[in-house]
């Protein structure tokens, strides 16, 4: 607890000190502790399903590492539920100070949030988000467009059409890969830029609703746009200078940075995380780094040099044990 507060007096925002603290008094000591340096708020999750518990204790002793050394299953299950019950014992429900209760929400049936003493916009955006979230399993697929010709030309920005042979072609096999994929998944949906090159990607795809989305535009090279990195380099060698040095922060002249970018994503990761069917994002390269980064929890720093080729699906499984991820490459 001492480090988590230094951290957020050297510029932290948000830290989760995720311990169980049970009892009023553990509680009073942290509020004590954070007193005139940072707002505590307390998350409590309640869940009265006895089959998600059991299945919660299962998951637990099959993949928590305080269980890696035990051999016997049914061992390992007795000593968690004896822990529970000890933590039962000194338990004190959650009534003082700033919280978040939310009730029986893993079961996917509505449930119920009860929030305490909660203003201001961090703790606004907070309850927000967990009113948001949830741990339904399905997939999210991002994939870039198909190649436009202005990838052919090496030009950014730019809003051209697909380039004859292989963009119009991934459009065909991605359409393919779809519909294999998510065949029994009627509720899924397809989301794409408002620009051409990923609405006509998204084309030959049929049988699932499709949701332009301005949030997942390319970003925006501003006087850039429609410039090779080589015209950039020779006629404007001090903005290539300072991108190159920082392509997290660089922000094109009259355009964007990576970081705008980010913010504008908000929306849209918080309309994934509610959404209980598998999305498609047919996106653009510095838009999917930032979503990927996000799901696959890369650091900040990582996000302008993360993989995102052409013609290439990535799929993230999201569910109760964390976020799997798989690639699909179709074309080369």
């Amino acid at each position: 607890m001492d480090d988590m507060i230094s951290w957020m007096q050297e510029g932290g925002q948000v830290g989760i000190f995720d311990a169980t603290n049970s009892s009023r008094a553990r509680r009073n000591m942290l509020m004590k502790m954070a007193e005139g340096k940072c707002k505590i708020i307390f998350l409590e999750t309640i869940c009265n399903d006895e089959r998600i518990i059991e299945r919660n204790i299962r998951l637990k002793v099959q993949q928590s590492p305080d269980y890696a050394e035990e051999p016997d299953f049914e061992a390992g299950m007795r000593d968690f539920k004896t822990r529970l019950a000890n933590y039962e014992k000194v338990y004190e429900p959650v009534e003082e100070g700033s919280y978040i209760k939310m009730i029986d929400m893993a079961s996917g049936h509505g449930g119920q949030l009860q929030v305490n003493n909660i203003s201001g916009y961090l703790p606004g955006r907070i309850v927000f988000f967990l009113v948001n979230t949830h741990l339904t399993p399905r997939p999210i697929l991002l994939t870039r467009h198909g190649e436009s010709r202005d990838n052919v030309r090496g030009r950014i920005g730019g809003d051209t059409v697909l380039s004859s042979e292989a963009g119009q072609l991934y459009s065909k096999k991605l359409a393919n890969f779809v519909e294999k994929r998510l065949k029994s998944e009627r509720a899924a949906s397809i989301w794409t830029s408002t620009l051409q090159r990923t609405i006509l990607t998204a084309r030959p795809i049929v049988g699932f609703p499709k949701i332009q989305w301005r949030a997942l535009d390319e970003i925006n090279a501003g006087v850039c746009d429609g410039m090779t990195y080589e015209e950039i380099k020779k006629n404007m060698p001090e903005e290539y200078e300072s991108r190159k040095k920082d392509k997290l922060r660089y922000r094109y002249p009259r355009g964007e940075s990576y970081l705008d970018v980010i913010q504008r994503l908000e929306p849209v990761i918080i309309e994934l995380e509610r959404q209980r069917a598998p999305v498609v994002v047919i996106s653009h390269q510095a838009v999917l780094r930032a979503l990927y980064a996000y799901f696959a929890d890369r650091p900040l720093k990582e996000i302008p040099h993360i993989e995102v080729p052409l013609h290439t699906i990535i799929e993230i499984q999201m569910g109760v044990s964390g976020v799997q991820e798989k690639r699909y490459k179709l074309m080369d």
